[in-house]
């Protein structure tokens, strides 16, 4: 029988921030699942977290089931301590946040489990864009990491959505963005989501919040509205129809403007003006952004984004919309590294629990590769165990996940006081993996 995993000191440094979230028990039981969720390289259903790590045999399964289906745990505090976690050491000091907002299918089979139908799956791969399981709208913080090129969101809030619920993806959205700038007050917020995202909903967020968003190409807008003229009756809310983004684009001047995004210089055409989007934001102002890649292909498709952000640069507001594609990245990387979605459980709460659970196991990784686990050399590394990645220039999630898990190991079979394993000690696990592999082949 295997002794009791060990949590590296370093991890438990991070979960340590978890604390308050939880009882003294649920708490141990968290971070068992947390640290066995990293190391596990099968299938990380409930069960498979305990017998990756051999505590099938030292906890009954009960104990895992009963954490995410009956225990006394406030689903979105954890989620709250770790905005404030990510702020604090991530981020500058009174920075913006920056969020994204989305929603993705966890595929899941089975009659009985809760919230899983039929639904519209954006990743779903053929003609066809739907799966069935349990949609989960999703909120985290877009960071910049000093090692990485590329933004990173790191999920910190999510709620299960199903057809016939008593919210909307986008009363969701609105209702999880009023709580993390309640908790960060003091910082604004500044939201970006795809075209799905629009609604009364989002008409009384915060006045610290600014929401940008692709515009539909159904959507018209109308002008300002114009001053009152002194006589009786009720002003206009509302000025003269614009049309749609399609027919702004046949009046309005554009002009030339470089642009980052994806990590690489555009050289595109920007139009702008303020309108109103009365129909979705009702009075609010907002600004409109049309975006052509080149003045060569007219027919070209616009990019056109409505933003209520009416101080930023249309340059900095096309970027910050680009920066939306990381949340994307997040969900592929969670399901294939953590298996986020792969959990069997079927009652509402564990339903509710289990994928949120995984994407915090994605920040709280994110989060010790950048405080104790990155080392300048990782990616020279990985290019000299696989040499054929010559572009390999810095650290993907794979990379983080491998070296979390590799500290794992080595805290587990070091001495009984955890600590952060050296290089040269995880080099030497490294080497007795590989003769150990080299004495099974035939």
């Amino acid at each position: 029988m295997l002794p009791p995993p060990t949590v590296p000191a370093s991890l438990l440094a991070v979960l340590d921030k978890l604390k308050g979230c939880f009882t003294t028990p649920a708490f141990r039981t968290f971070t068992m699942l947390v640290t066995e969720l990293v190391a596990q390289t099968s299938r990380r259903t409930v069960t498979g977290m305990l017998s990756g790590a051999g505590l099938a045999r030292l906890w009954p399964h009960d104990r895992a089931h009963f954490f995410f289906s009956r225990a006394a745990w406030e689903p979105e505090l954890p989620g709250i301590v770790l905005s404030h976690l990510v702020t604090r050491t991530l981020l500058p000091e009174g920075a913006p946040l920056v969020v994204a907002v989305d929603d993705s299918l966890f595929k899941r089979s089975g009659k009985k489990v809760f919230g899983a139908c039929w639904q519209h799956d954006g990743a779903a791969r053929g003609p066809r864009p739907v799966g069935r399981g349990t949609c989960f709208v999703v909120l985290g913080l877009i960071v910049q990491l000093p090692f990485l090129k590329r933004p990173v969101c790191l999920p910190v809030m999510a709620r299960l959505w199903w057809p016939g619920g008593e919210k909307t993806k986008v009363e969701l959205a609105a209702s999880m963005i009023r709580t993390l700038s309640v908790c960060h007050s003091r910082r604004p917020l500044h939201v970006v989501a795809d075209a799905a995202y629009h609604g009364r909903a989002l008409r009384d967020l915060p006045a610290s919040v600014t929401f940008t968003t692709r515009l539909p190409a159904f959507a018209v807008l109308y002008d300002l509205a114009p001053p009152r003229t002194g006589r009786r009756g009720r002003p206009r809310l509302k000025g003269d129809r614009l049309g749609t983004a399609a027919d702004l684009a046949g009046q309005m001047a554009f002009r030339r403007a470089e642009v980052v995004r994806y990590q690489r210089r555009d050289q595109v055409l920007l139009a702008e003006v303020s309108c109103l989007w009365y129909g979705s934001l009702q009075a609010r102002t907002v600004r409109v952004l049309l975006v052509r890649e080149t003045a060569k292909d007219p027919g070209k498709p616009l990019l056109a984004l409505v933003t209520t952000d009416l101080t930023a640069r249309a340059e900095q507001l096309v970027a910050r919309y680009a920066w939306r594609w990381s949340i994307e990245c997040t969900f592929a990387e969670a399901r294939e590294h953590l298996g986020a979605g792969q959990a069997q459980s079927r009652s509402q709460r564990a339903v509710a629990r289990t994928v949120p659970f995984a994407l915090w196991c994605y920040t709280i990784t994110v989060i010790w590769y950048t405080l104790h686990g990155h080392h300048p050399s990782d990616a020279a590394d990985h290019r000299r165990r696989s040499p054929w990645y010559v572009t390999k220039t810095e650290p993907s999630f794979a990379d983080m996940t491998a070296k979390l898990r590799r500290t794992v190991i080595a805290a587990r079979f070091s001495a009984v006081d955890p600590a952060q394993p050296a290089p040269d000690e995880i080099h030497a696990v490294q080497r007795a993996w590989a003769a150990a592999s080299a004495n099974d082949a035939p």
